[in-house]
């Protein structure tokens, strides 16, 4: 993911994952459909996110009939690795060992966890 491409704020974060989740190009119709339950949003504001979405290089607009189209350009995968480098950078000073310790400590993960992040380790590092 480009340097240019920074965090997302909740809100767009949110419309971001409602286009992930479709797999497949869709309308703001859809997103505020999907957001109904969720948020109390007018058209305008998703309109508006979904413009800065696509100022940002995050998603594509095209025109079909009367209806613009989203499509994403950034896959889930490729912003969740970015924000979790970042994340740990600024947060941890890039430490793995930190991260988990913290976590660990306050019950966040537990001992079925660290046993499940130790056999993906060994599995990573075995080259299976």
């Amino acid at each position: 993911m480009s340097n240019t491409r920074r965090r997302l704020p909740d809100s767009e974060l949110e419309i971001m994952m409602i286009i992930w989740e479709a797999k497949e190009p869709v309308t703001s119709a859809y997103v505020s459909e999907k957001l109904k339950d969720k948020k109390q949003w007018k058209i305008t504001s998703i309109l508006t996110f979904l413009a800065r979405l696509a100022e940002k290089g995050f998603i594509t607009s095209k025109r079909e009939g009367k209806n613009n189209v989203y499509a994403a350009v950034i896959s889930e995968q490729e912003y969740l690795e970015n924000e979790g480098k970042t994340f740990l950078e600024k947060l941890y000073g890039n430490s793995l060992t930190s991260f988990v310790a913290s976590l660990y400590k306050v019950n966040a993960i537990n001992d079925e966890d660290l046993t499940e992040l130790q056999q993906f380790i060994d599995k990573t590092t075995k080259g299976d």
